[in-house]
């Protein structure tokens, strides 16, 4: 089995970041809790140094399949796309990049 790794980077508008924050809190953490979304999620960063203005989120999935399963049962949560409707604005740019362990050290 290959475990793979989902990291999603936001580019979040300049002097948005506080806003991103605030709709993550109040609702899209609360969606993505209350749906059972977040079993997969390793965690959720914001950038301190290099590209500013970022958000950052990694995820771990048993294969494609489950992956692509996540995403699509995800989108079809109305809480959860309400929210998105709401952050949409706030972000300049998003890049998806999959990724696999190395064959030696630790993995989340």
């Amino acid at each position: 089995m290959t475990v793979i790794y989902e990291k999603r980077t936001y580019d979040v508008r300049v002097g948005e970041m506080p806003e991103v924050k605030r709709l993550y809190s109040s609702e899209g953490w609360p969606a993505l809790s209350a749906g059972g979304h977040d079993k997969h999620l390793i965690g959720y960063f914001t950038s301190d140094t290099g590209d500013l203005h970022q958000l950052i989120h990694f995820w771990k999935f048993d294969s494609d399949e489950n992956r692509r399963a996540f995403w699509a049962k995800l989108f079809a949560d109305k809480k959860f796309m309400a929210f998105t409707k709401q952050l949409r604005p706030l972000i300049n740019r998003q890049n998806v990049q999959l990724l696999v362990a190395a064959p030696w050290g630790p993995h989340p």
